[in-house]
């Protein structure tokens, strides 16, 4: 009887403090909640930051408006829901949904842009867009700071008109517009947006890049060999980049390919500590007299119209920050874009390249630019557009002739670069014992005497073999991964390998 009443007892004293813990739980919960999981600007009604998925190119004239003297927060608040106005047209043109339009434009304003998604769903049709520069000028601003008229000249858009689900037309336009704006509940909203008469606009001419270097390439794809695909931030060690950039050189080559991989660097928000390091490594390639050709976008493949502001703040902040280093030869848009064909769908691909080549070409009119293509025949694509032409080639060394041929037909009067060649040692179960070093020597001695009878500019794949390959650059299948760790000059002992005496020649 008596241990049965110290059970009970037990059971109470845990039941008590049972109840007692979940009722702290749901507390803590709510608390929870009401602090981090509810946004108070969307409570409360606040204008939020500018939307992370659209930075348009924004240049303001100098302010000489009528009114009332502009404060800078205030104009900087006005940039914001202005853009947003943008976004949100965008979005609700594309869905034919109204939400967030109420956030950024009057009642009268609305009420066209209403009749358009009606209109839009009844003909089952709807439109992708994106402004990519605006320029505006203050115009007015009223003295009790709630009113102001803008006017934005020659923004540039895109939009892409589908119906029933399929792309009818795309096209680029520069308009202007006259724009006034109302403050209400904490919102610059839009009133008025009247388009203006088309201007004549005076495209700006595009001088040639300069092509010194091409024809004279030979070089390698570099990675680090502790770190490889991840050699910037903690990983970024100057000297053993300086050592392997020596190697390079006495190797006899003279140009080094670098990658920049979209994500880690930041997207729109770029790292400039890594940018940073992406100039020590260019300066400690011009210590060695080497050149250096940056691949822009590696480990990127979104395309989509919603993205394209994005990325295009990612290049103009690189390109701008590295376009007048004494060791930078050319740039290359995006390293094997050809092999997003299926999963993003071509035309997405190659129309998000089109615009970006002409970005980056507006942004660095002196160094020629490039797309690494995978294979010879995704290397006509584009090629009027491109300063010259790169691609792939890991086939056999008989087949590369008539491949360099066809490629030349089709892609007449380009330099051509053959920007990533190479030949695994790898000789384990997953190769059936069938690789070696001297495979891979012979290989290379094959492909020099190519390369050197049809003087093709060259860049290899690569230093070093590599102890640890990330999924994300060959999948996780073993087999694959395996091959691609063997594709080096050295070992991972540090030791020459049979395929550098055949560059060494």
């Amino acid at each position: 009887m008596k241990f049965n009443r110290t059970l009970y007892r037990v059971f109470l004293v845990l039941s008590f403090l049972a109840v007692n813990a979940c009722i702290l739980f749901g507390l803590s919960s709510i608390f929870s909640y009401l602090n981090t999981g509810a946004d108070r600007a969307t409570m409360l009604h606040l204008p939020k930051a500018l939307s992370s998925n659209y930075l348009p190119k924004v240049e303001w004239a100098p302010l000489a408006n009528e009114g009332r003297p502009m404060e800078s927060q205030t104009l900087a608040e006005i940039e914001r829901d202005y853009l947003k106005a943008w976004y949100v047209r965008s979005v609700a043109l594309e869905t034919n949904n109204p939400y967030g339009v109420a956030d950024y434009y009057t009642d009268s304003a609305r009420i066209k842009l209403f009749n358009i998604l009606d209109m839009n769903k009844q003909k089952n049709s709807h439109f992708k867009s994106t402004t990519l520069r605006h320029h505006p000028r203050l115009e007015f601003y009223s003295a009790d700071g709630k009113i102001a008229v803008l006017t934005d000249e020659n923004i540039e858009r895109y939009e892409e008109t589908y119906l029933n689900n399929e792309l009818v037309t795309k096209h680029t336009e520069i308009t202007s517009y006259q724009v006034m704006l109302l403050l209400e509940d904490g919102f610059w909203r839009i009133r008025h947006l009247v388009k203006l008469p088309p201007k004549k606009v005076e495209k700006p001419e595009i001088s040639k890049p300069k092509m010194m270097g091409i024809s004279n390439i030979k070089g390698i794809n570099y990675y680090p060999q502790k770190h490889p695909w991840d050699m910037y931030g903690a990983n970024f060690d100057a000297s053993t980049i300086y050592d392997d950039f020596k190697k390079i050189k006495e190797l006899g080559l003279n140009t080094v390919r670098l990658f920049v991989p979209y994500k880690t660097f930041g997207k729109a928000q770029i790292d400039v500590k890594k940018v940073d390091q992406l100039k020590q490594t260019l300066n400690l390639a011009a210590q060695n007299d080497l050149k250096v050709i940056i691949s822009l976008f590696d480990f990127y493949g979104d395309y989509r119209l919603a993205d394209w502001t994005l990325t295009h703040r990612h290049a103009e902040q690189l390109v701008t920050e590295l376009k007048n280093h004494k060791a930078l030869l050319a740039w290359d848009i995006k390293n094997e874009p050809d092999l997003d064909f299926k999963t993003r769908g071509k035309p997405e691909v190659m129309t998000w390249l089109s615009q970006m080549l002409r970005q980056v070409k507006s942004w660095d009119t002196k160094h020629p630019v490039t797309i690494g293509w995978s294979s010879p025949e995704s290397a006509t694509n584009l090629a009027e557009e491109t300063d010259f032409v790169s691609f792939h080639y890991y086939r056999e060394p008989s087949n590369f002739k008539e491949a360099l041929l066809t490629l030349r037909t089709n892609a007449p009067d380009k330099p051509i670069v053959l920007q990533e060649y190479g030949y695994s040692s790898y000789q384990g179960v997953w190769n059936g014992y069938l690789g070696s070093e001297n495979d891979q020597a012979e290989y290379f001695d094959e492909m020099q005497e190519i390369l050197d009878e049809e003087a093709v500019p060259f860049l290899l794949w690569t230093l070093y073999d590599f102890e640890l390959v990330p999924n994300s650059v060959v999948g996780s299948l073993p087999w694959r991964k395996a091959q691609q760790k063997h594709f080096g000059l050295f070992n991972t002992e540090n030791g020459k390998k049979k395929a550098y005496q055949s560059l060494a020649k």
